[in-house]
């Protein structure tokens, strides 16, 4: 819980500044947004940007205070209480749409419950602040319920933001946003203390680093949509493997390496899709020239042919997408184009000639 213990001049010109520097930053993230964000239909920028406006209102909540003679210090903790609960709620609302998020939490951030999850702890906090708002009965437990549910944004937040960073290769981003996280949490911690500390300025300090990180995370995700994250064919490797975990039961994984940024994880794939790929692969290592031919749509029913239609290659680049970004984390003109591109190329010669494009020394079973 922040003091009240500040002069009215120092909390008037620390409102002013939150005021004035929340609100222009909350207006250039959704300007960044209106331009790509809106055009791609990720709304996580909307979030953000509204988490920063909870601090805008939170200024205008300091100049009002500042500037009344007698000041009512349970309305005015409690409102600040409130706007931070919406400010950390506004931020976890915003972590569903990060591309790339921590394996552990992806899961539970992804799930249809993360609503649930998140809400029924705000509302345990909510509901307390503005029941002692309206009663006027002080009460150090409920006044600093908000710092609580600030522990809980953070920890989520502190993970997804160091995953970001460092799968777009920006490692020294990430050691800034755990600095950034850290110095949060102190802030939040002497709150629950009686210790002597000016908190405005901790709060100064710590807001305009988030603010900050928030640009960072934008530009970099505009970074990524400019570069070509999938690499040339020479640069990727291929290993395909089976499990088996039971008698009758057997797991088929591709594992490809040579993708910046991202770890080498093996890629679990259906039977048939893997029995494409292993033929594909057998036939560059194996073969001369390792074509594989595509059936005609109007195909002599006598022959065998080794792919049946263009579907079964869709299917299989759908799967190591998934596999490597992760479901619905990939985009047709990022991802699954450059991806068969590297892959994959025609024959020139015969248009239903289709072959691995990696390097037979860069391919393993």
């Amino acid at each position: 819980m922040e003091s009240i213990v500040e002069g009215n001049e120092v909390l008037l010109f620390y409102g002013w500044w939150q005021l004035s520097v929340c609100t222009f930053a909350f207006l250039a993230l959704l300007a960044i947004w209106w331009h790509i964000g809106k055009i791609r239909k990720d709304h996580g920028q909307v979030f953000l940007a509204a988490s920063i406006l909870c601090w805008s209102l939170s200024g205008l909540v300091e100049i009002y205070f500042a500037s009344i003679s007698q000041t009512n210090l349970i309305i005015h903790e409690g409102l600040r209480s409130v706007l931070s609960l919406f400010n950390s709620l506004f931020i976890l609302l915003a972590l569903p749409w990060f591309k790339y998020l921590p394996k552990r939490l992806n899961t539970i951030i992804k799930s249809k419950y993360w609503n649930y999850i998140i809400g029924l702890p705000f509302i345990f906090s909510l509901l307390p602040t503005l029941s002692k708002m309206w009663t006027g009965e002080s009460n150090s437990t409920i006044s600093e319920l908000d710092v609580y549910f600030a522990f809980l944004t953070l920890g989520f937040l502190a993970t997804v933001l160091w995953t970001s960073f460092q799968k777009r290769r920006l490692p020294q981003l990430a050691y800034l946003s755990l600095i950034c996280i850290g110095i949060t949490i102190v802030a939040q911690i002497y709150k629950l203390t009686d210790a002597d500390i000016n908190l405005t300025l901790f709060s100064a300090i710590f807001k305009t680093t988030l603010i900050m990180l928030f640009f960072a995370l934008a530009l970099s995700w505009v970074k990524e949509l400019t570069e070509n994250v999938i690499p040339d064919s020479n640069r990727l490797t291929l290993k395909l493997f089976i499990n088996k975990e039971s008698p009758s039961k057997l797991r088929r994984f591709a594992q490809i390496n040579g993708i910046p940024g991202l770890d080498s994880e093996p890629i679990s794939l259906s039977p048939s899709n893997y029995d494409l790929l292993l033929r594909f692969a057998k036939s560059r290592v194996e073969t001369e020239d390792g074509w594989l031919e595509i059936k005609p749509k109007e195909a002599n029913l006598r022959v065998d042919y080794d792919i049946n239609d263009h579907n079964e290659l869709k299917r299989l680049l759908k799967a190591l997408l998934d596999g490597i970004f992760g479901s619905s984390a990939w985009t047709k003109e990022q991802h699954y184009v450059p991806l068969k591109e590297s892959l994959f190329e025609l024959s020139q010669k015969r248009e239903r000639k289709i072959r691995l494009k990696l390097l037979p020394k860069n391919i393993s079973f």
